[in-house]
């Protein structure tokens, strides 16, 4: 600015007028100077004020930090997942429920699809921002599944290229299938003293689908006893829908034959084997068995095989300090032969070898033992049976088979 100035005043032979309005002109343009001078002090007085605005502004620092990251398009984004359905540690989760997981940004179509445990047969899809799993056949009942989300280089990732930081694991279960249908099953594979018939068409054993749909909704039909010959007492402990201690005796007979804990509990390894051996034919060939044991003397046990009797022996049940109890028990574990060792009423220890053992309460079982005579109390809780009547009572008394003590 100062070197243009000197040019304007810079020769001598300019007419006096025309100095004058020169003078007139270095007037103006100093005024412009002083102006301009003045004008960029604001200028940087204004810029120093919106600097230190920006330094102490915590709204100007969150849009500029925004704007250094992107958006949802920045590799620097956050990939994390927001939500899980159903929820972890979910508790009677319908059968047939979708898996929906909800991510932070929009995923990368290359990313891998979580795991299940156990597998199930279904399908991924994949969202925006979301993948969801649709089982085809259901979930078996009881079963926990834990859905696996892997992370890092290998692990899901963003549109963008962000990684999951860690792996996602979560957990729910399974809710329990239908007593109905459990009677059912036990009927078609001949573990009932009743069977059962569907209204209409039945379902196809080998559809595994439908099958395991029906584990959550039984299909219409109808039980009927196959026998008639069956007591009184048995007869009345049916009850549709109910799992009490006549069905779950039919769960012990299925477990001990196919290889699970002879407990009577429901389990997803049990449903999943009753749907196998629908699947494959696997039929109970043993027929249905139950003991009915009168104290009434002379005591007495009769053993019924499809609704007809197949033995009849005295028995001796528990003396009055240690009575057998009354009731109806499954047996629950069986024994070839065992030394049966304890204490009499009296305070005398005892360690007697016994036989054709069934266990169907605590320490009560049916078996051999060696007496001068039988029908009258005796033992310590126990049935007892002469040699030959427990021999042919034994095979009768499976697992599961119920044993009912009356009088």
């Amino acid at each position: 600015m100062h070197s243009r100035v000197e040019r304007a005043n810079g020769g001598t032979n300019i007419p006096k007028s025309r100095a004058r309005r020169h003078r007139s002109s270095y007037s103006t343009a100093l005024v412009v100077i002083a102006i301009l001078l003045v004008g960029g002090v604001i200028g940087t007085i204004a810029t120093r004020v919106v600097e230190q605005h920006n330094r102490t502004s915590p709204s100007a620092t969150t849009t500029t930090q925004a704007s250094a990251t992107g958006g949802e398009g920045s590799a620097t984004t956050t990939l994390k997942v927001i939500s899980e359905a159903p929820t972890n540690g979910s508790t009677s989760v319908v059968g047939n429920a979708a898996i929906v997981l909800t991510f932070s940004v929009p995923l990368s179509a290359s990313s891998p699809l979580p795991t299940l445990t156990p597998a199930v047969a279904g399908s991924w899809s994949r969202g925006d921002k979301t993948l969801t799993f649709t089982p085809s056949t259901g979930f078996i009942p009881l079963s926990t599944v834990t859905v696996t989300v892997p992370a890092g280089a290998t692990g899901v990732s963003s549109a963008a290229g962000a990684e999951l930081a860690e792996p996602l694991t979560e957990q729910f279960r399974i809710a329990n299938g239908s007593v109905l249908r459990l009677q059912q099953l036990l009927s078609l594979l001949d573990y009932s003293p009743l069977a059962w018939t569907a209204t209409g068409s039945a379902l196809a054993p080998t559809d595994t689908r439908s099958q395991i749909a029906a584990l959550y909704s039984p299909p219409a039909g109808t039980f009927a006893w196959r026998n008639s010959g069956w007591p009184a007492r048995l007869l009345g402990m049916w009850h549709l829908g109910v799992d009490d201690v006549f069905t779950g005796a039919q769960i012990m007979s299925f477990q001990a034959d196919h290889g699970l804990d002879p407990n009577g509990a429901v389990s997803p390894a049990l449903w999943l084997a009753l749907v196998d051996a629908l699947s494959t034919g696997t039929l109970n060939t043993g027929g249905y068995n139950y003991a009915l044991v009168d104290k009434t003397p002379p005591e007495s046990l009769t053993i019924y095989h499809d609704g007809k009797v197949v033995l009849r022996s005295p028995a001796n049940t528990g003396v009055a300090a240690s009575p057998t109890p009354d009731g109806t028990f499954p047996v629950n574990t069986r024994l070839r032969r065992q030394v049966m060792k304890g204490t009499n009423p009296d305070g005398q220890h005892y360690a007697d070898l016994v036989q054709y053992i069934a266990y169907f309460h605590g320490n009560d079982a049916v078996h051999y033992m060696n007496r001068d005579d039988y029908g009258i109390p005796q033992s310590l809780g126990c049935v007892e049976l002469p040699f030959g009547d427990a021999a042919k009572a034994w095979p009768y008394l499976a697992y599961g088979t119920l044993v009912t003590i009356i009088n």
